[in-house]
């Protein structure tokens, strides 16, 4: 039985498939983000390019660049960063020279370019250019890009040729504040700067030291491999994407992270020893059959949360709607209501709850532009005013950028998240288990005899003896129930080990039956 304090510690359950890993952030057991990457996933944030110059747009200030995607990346003058000259310099020396004979710190830094100035002045068609991808391809667009280069580590962002150090406002102390900007300043070579994060608060010397040397060995080592490249080239890619969630957000409030797969289980380990040695003891390596999303109750909270209509408490719910340029959310008080309190007391009482999910479903969802939220209406300007400090209290641990504006006269709040990446959708909808989508209904009673079918085509022809059938749980029910299952009988008639397991994900009537190293078995 799980120990009351551990209720309020996050959790990170990691699904690793050849094809995609899945990884599930839970805070007080509910789900508050999701993460889908596939194993080939290119383009992501944080990725360093070589690049070539397609086409100056002069109305729009702006450039396309060829970085390898199918559609060329957008960079905006705005995005070149005041230092661009100096990286630009600093690229073309890369490109020619060789790496030993120059030493990025002895650099002579060029002139900053002017913020108001036109990209005509700074980029020709043609030209190669070092950038970083700053937003994924969403939708029907590219990927967008910027030139003011960052490398990020769990303590510190270090910035290339900005010899600023700046600090997270959201350390407090301002003692804390000066002795960690004086200590960076004090070890950090020239031609560097840096953004000192959240989590180095209270940080020993050594640590800090450590993961700036580190991170300017990563940039240096980038500089000597850039001799003869040509674009489009990718020259220095993020970590995986389970590292770059752990960078970023672990902390003392971690109490259990789980992993499916015994090379990403080592690989996590071995980045906490790195980044927090003494969190290592918390990694676990999940080895049952039932699938990990299945066995923690994820997958029910998955299909829950991501369809049009989400339940909240007492039967209130939220509609969600997305378009290409905006999201509305609608709150509705659905069957609550209590005779006791007046209309307004029960408005107030339902919209607090829809602040506190609403910014979990933007953080789950990822929704980024213009969210539009419709509250239940309120009279009474102090009950706007709550609702409005609900919200940005649920939003305080947010990653993203974002701004809330205050309750309208009409109860109408409008949110702006900053997107970087494409948002998460999943058809939490089921194909109908009678028609399978055709509007023809097919006997239900012939599912066992299909089944039965399939594992006699398949021993037949694989010479198999030991299979896996994934099957809705309700059919995982019938088909293992009673002392002579259904299972037993097959498995007698066919000479071979037969598993069945329920799959929360499945509608009723499918099923996929796979080998023992769990390979589906096309048929």
């Amino acid at each position: 039985m799980a120990h009351p304090k551990d209720e309020m510690q996050n959790e990170l359950y990691l699904d690793v498939n050849p094809s995609e890993i899945k990884i599930a952030l839970l805070k007080n057991k509910k789900l508050i983000e999701l993460n889908r990457e596939k194993s080939n996933t290119k383009f992501a944030v944080g990725d360093i390019y070589l690049g070539k110059v397609k086409k100056i747009m002069q109305g729009l200030n702006a450039a396309f660049i060829d970085i390898g995607y199918n559609k060329d990346a957008f960079l905006h003058y705005l995005d070149l960063g005041a230092n661009f000259q100096t990286l630009n310099k600093f690229l073309h020396i890369g490109l020619s020279y060789k790496p030993k004979k120059i030493k990025i710190s002895k650099i002579n830094r060029e002139k900053e370019i002017d913020k108001n100035g036109k990209i005509t002045d700074v980029l020709n068609a043609g030209q190669y250019i070092l950038v970083q991808v700053e937003k994924e391809p969403i939708s029907t667009k590219g990927p967008r890009l910027s030139s003011e280069i960052s490398l990020a580590g769990r303590n510190i962002v270090l910035m290339p040729f900005t010899n600023k150090v700046s600090i997270s406002q959201r350390i407090k102390s301002s003692e804390e504040k000066v002795r960690l900007i004086k200590l960076i300043e004090s070890i950090i070579p020239n031609n560097y700067g840096a953004i000192i994060r959240t989590v180095a608060e209270k940080k020993k010397v050594s640590e800090l030291d450590d993961e700036l040397n580190s991170l300017v060995q990563k940039w240096e080592n980038l500089y000597k491999n850039l001799k003869n490249k040509k674009p489009p080239k990718l020259l220095l890619g993020e970590a995986n994407r389970a590292s770059v969630i752990l960078r970023d957000i672990l902390n003392a409030s971690f109490g259990k992270i789980v992993v499916n797969n015994e090379e990403t289980y080592e690989e996590i380990k071995n980045f906490i020893k790195q980044i927090a040695p003494e969190k290592q003891k918390i990694v676990n390596l999940y080895k049952d059959k039932e699938p990990i999303f299945d066995h923690f109750g994820i997958e029910k909270q998955i299909k829950t949360l991501f369809g049009k209509t989400v339940p909240m408490k007492s039967g209130s719910y939220l509609i969600i709607e997305h378009t290409e340029a905006a999201h509305v959310i609608d709150v509705n008080s659905g069957t609550r209501s209590n005779s006791e309190k007046d209309q307004e007391e029960n408005a107030l009482a339902v919209n607090l709850i829809a602040a506190e999910e609403i910014a979990r479903q933007l953080k789950l969802r990822d929704m980024g532009g213009i969210i539009v939220v419709d509250f239940i209406d309120m009279q009474d300007n102090e009950h706007k005013r709550m609702v409005y400090e609900k919200m940005k209290e649920s939003m305080g641990d947010e990653r993203a950028k974002y701004n809330i504006a205050p309750l309208s006269r009409f109860c109408l709040m409008e949110i702006t998240r900053q997107r970087v990446r494409p948002e998460i959708e999943i058809n939490t909808n089921e194909t109908c288990p009678c028609c399978t989508g055709t509007g023809q209904i097919s006997a239900s009673i012939g599912l066992q005899d299909q089944i039965e079918n399939s594992i006699k085509f398949i021993i037949n022809k694989h010479k198999i003896n030991h299979l896996v059938v994934k099957v809705h749980p309700f059919v995982h029910a019938y088909l293992t129930k009673g002392f002579a299952s259904i299972r037993k009988k097959l498995q007698k008639q066919f000479k071979c080990k037969i598993v069945i397991n329920p799959m929360m994900a499945y509608s009723y009537m499918e099923f996929h039956i796979f080998d023992n190293k769990d390979e589906k078995i096309v048929y």
